[in-house]
């Protein structure tokens, strides 16, 4: 299973679920009760599941990164949520639950991320009494558009070597629905949701350093491994110098109050009912 830490979750979460909250109608979350959310990381979908919920029910999360729990745990214990919550440490192919403990079982960009997510499937429906709901991308699809014209070439490039190198199914959101079939999940229900990340000014705190990754290149080390695999480390290397040029650019349009940049991610939220 491929690993991030905080801060890149918080880059590429930053705003998913802001403004609309539809996808999630069918995971009944108004009557549900005991809600585990797998591969929490940082807490952030599991707060959103938690503003949604009905009274009386308690949200467990589970990640395999105990850098990730503690902070779910502390920027749990600092808000203003009254829904119950504990994070505890698990591997997704083997839950520390008992079949049937919760009444929605569900992950948001876990399954992406698994060399084989059929197993995971298969354990959410064990511990699961009544929903298993996956929300996950299909960064296939991802559209970029900005007033930097070598940033939609550049990301393209990137995206279609971290692709080919990244080892697992990045591009799975649709068809989770297979692996629900699959895993003999009935009542199955696909709901499309686009995750809009937009830059303009007056510039967020966000914005400027992510601007700053791209002209460092921190941005794309990141993921230095994937892209290497797929290109070799000499065209790694020219692929990095084009992006620090660019991200270059976006700096000194961002200085000018000139540069805009949105990126829309598909995500699919599948939901099956035992």
């Amino acid at each position: 299973m491929r690993r991030f830490d905080a801060a890149y979750l918080d880059r590429t979460r930053r705003g998913m679920w802001a403004a609309d909250r539809t996808a999630l109608t069918d995971l009944e979350l108004g009557s549900r009760r005991r809600i585990l959310d797998v591969g929490c990381g940082t807490g952030e979908f599991t707060r959103v599941l938690a503003e949604e919920v009905g009274e009386g029910a308690r949200l467990v999360g589970v990640d395999a990164d105990s850098s990730l729990l503690s902070v779910a745990r502390e920027r749990w214990t600092a808000g203003d949520l009254s829904v119950p919550a504990s994070f505890l440490r698990g591997d997704a192919t083997r839950l520390p639950f008992g079949d049937g403990a919760f009444d929605l079982v569900v992950c948001q960009a876990l399954l992406a991320n698994l060399p084989d997510p059929a197993p995971v499937v298969r354990e959410f429906v064990r511990v699961s009494s009544a929903l298993v709901a996956a929300v996950e991308p299909d960064n296939v699809a991802v559209a970029v558009s900005s007033t930097v014209e070598a940033e939609e070439t550049l990301e393209l490039r990137v995206r279609e070597a971290y692709i080919d190198g990244v080892g697992t199914d990045v591009a799975i959101g649709d068809r989770v629905e297979k692996l629900f079939a699959d895993a003999e999940l009935s009542d199955v229900r696909v709901r499309r949701y686009l995750h809009e990340k937009r830059v303009e000014p007056p510039y967020s705190a966000g914005a400027l350093e992510s601007a700053a990754r791209k002209a460092s290149g921190a941005g794309l080390a990141d993921h230095a491994r994937e892209l290497r695999r797929a290109l070799g480390s000499e065209g790694y290397d020219d692929l990095r110098g084009r992006w620090r040029r660019m991200g270059r650019s976006v700096v000194d349009q961002m200085r000018a109050g000139e540069y805009e940049r949105v990126e829309i991610v598909p995500f699919y939220v599948t939901v099956g009912r035992l």
